[in-house]
């Protein structure tokens, strides 16, 4: 799934959202900035220089072009939207990814996490409400190399080719306070927990806790 992928995913979601807020039912959408975490795999990887260019290779074994794998530790940037069908039940989507990519040995990686969640409010006023999900969905880490190269002194430029990408199935599990800062204006700090296996490939575990404050909109129809 690329970017725009998860983007057309969310935004069906709201689309959908939308068409039901009139049926009264409460329409939350909302935008995320945080971060995820998961160490490296203690993995390298040969950079351009060596004869086994990109190939694997053992950190610290006296190989001078081995860099070793990263973790995952980079800003996340997150959308997502929930549909409350009843007062304590509803449906939700949500999208997250790193917005830029980041060292990976002498690689460059993306990651991103797409969830479809069941949603539960055991407990709603109007100015704070607990909101528990949990769902499945998937996670991607692309990768890919930047060159850069120069014509004479003047002319220089970078070019990043795409080099393969790994897919994982998920099991997502999420609990957020959520704080109204008026009857449609709402923050929600959110602690999200992804379980990804075969992520271990990529980094140290196939568990990825999240940290996320989410800002938002609400219809407010059904608080």
């Amino acid at each position: 799934m690329r970017i725009t992928g998860g983007c057309f995913l969310v935004g069906a979601l709201l689309t959908l959202g939308a068409s039901l807020a009139s049926a009264q039912n409460a329409v939350d959408i909302g935008i995320g900035f945080g971060e995820a975490w998961d160490k490296s795999n203690n993995t390298g990887i040969d950079n351009a220089n060596s004869a086994n260019a990109y190939g694997s290779c053992v950190p610290n074994s006296g190989d001078p072009y081995c860099q070793a794998s990263s973790s995952l530790n980079g800003f996340m940037l997150g959308f997502g939207g929930d549909i409350m069908f009843k007062p304590k039940f509803g449906f939700g989507a949500e999208f997250n990814v790193e917005p830029s990519t980041k060292a990976y040995g002498p690689l460059s990686d993306r990651s991103m996490f797409y969830d479809f969640n069941g949603v539960y409010e055991p407990y709603a006023t109007k100015r704070v409400a607990l909101m528990i999900q949990g769902g499945v969905g998937g996670e991607r880490t692309s990768f890919s190399i930047s060159q850069s190269g120069c014509v004479g002194n003047v002319a220089c430029s970078t070019q990043v080719e795409p080099v393969g990408t790994d897919s994982h199935f998920q099991v997502h599990v999420g609990v957020g306070v959520q704080f109204f800062l008026s009857h449609h204006l709402f923050i929600r700090p959110q602690f999200d927990f992804h379980y990804v296996p075969g992520l271990k490939n990529d980094f140290n575990s196939d568990a990825v806790p999240e940290a996320t404050v989410i800002v938002g909109f609400s219809s407010g129809s059904g608080k």
